[in-house]
């Protein structure tokens, strides 16, 4: 018993480490800071990740920052269509129809933004973007952290994606901060889901057009 419990543990740590090593080298030179980097770049249709709008005091700035990414991006030419994917599971609770509105208050066209309800996981909203919204090539909106799982996952999916880093916040720039632990375990459950359970989103449905103007 005891061998095989040894046994698991190592299993798990080569897992925990290809998982990490392969999501940086999926990120490369496919991870941008700033949107000068994104001219002569053609990934007009942007997949923004949601998140909830509300911390637990005022406004969650991991929101905030992909708002003004959102927007900046938008104005300066960069984006031309944006599929907001987030969880929406819950009464009284969805992160597309909040990003949406902030998007829209913020003089961004309402008939440019598509709502992907189901993004309940990043792997369902990148599965879900190509499956169900059609979309094979497009700009990733998030945090770094969460970026290279994306960028991970788009190419396990046979997607072709760049994304573009929001503002983070200073207490993750410790590898070993809360947010940056959880990440590692949420990569290696990505690598589990992709090539050894082959897992697939908690909904697909039917085909869904993106908006256009």
């Amino acid at each position: 018993m005891r061998t095989i419990f040894l046994d698991l543990i190592a299993l798990f740590i080569c897992i925990f480490l290809s998982a990490n090593i392969l999501v940086e080298i999926h990120a490369q030179h496919k991870n941008f800071y700033f949107s000068k980097s994104l001219e002569g770049k053609d990934y007009t249709t942007a997949l923004l990740l949601g998140c909830g709008k509300h911390g637990r005091v005022g406004i969650n700035p991991y929101y905030k920052y992909r708002i003004d990414a959102t927007v900046e991006l938008y104005q300066k030419g960069h984006i031309k269509q944006i599929l907001i994917s987030g969880d929406n599971g819950r009464s009284n609770y969805s992160e597309p129809e909040d990003m949406r509105d902030d998007l829209i208050a913020r003089g961004i066209p309402a008939c440019v933004i598509t709502l992907d309800y189901a993004g309940f996981r990043t792997f369902d909203s990148m599965y879900r973007a190509k499956e169900i919204f059609k979309q094979d090539k497009f700009l990733i909106i998030s945090q770094n952290f969460h970026n290279e799982r994306a960028l991970f996952l788009a190419h396990a999916l046979g997607i072709d994606a760049i994304a573009y880093n929001c503002k983070d916040l200073k207490a993750n720039k410790s590898k070993f901060s809360f947010i940056n632990v959880r990440e590692y375990l949420a990569r290696t459950n990505a690598f589990i889901d992709c090539y050894l359970i082959f897992k697939r989103p908690k909904f697909l449905g039917k085909t869904e057009k993106m908006s256009s103007c």
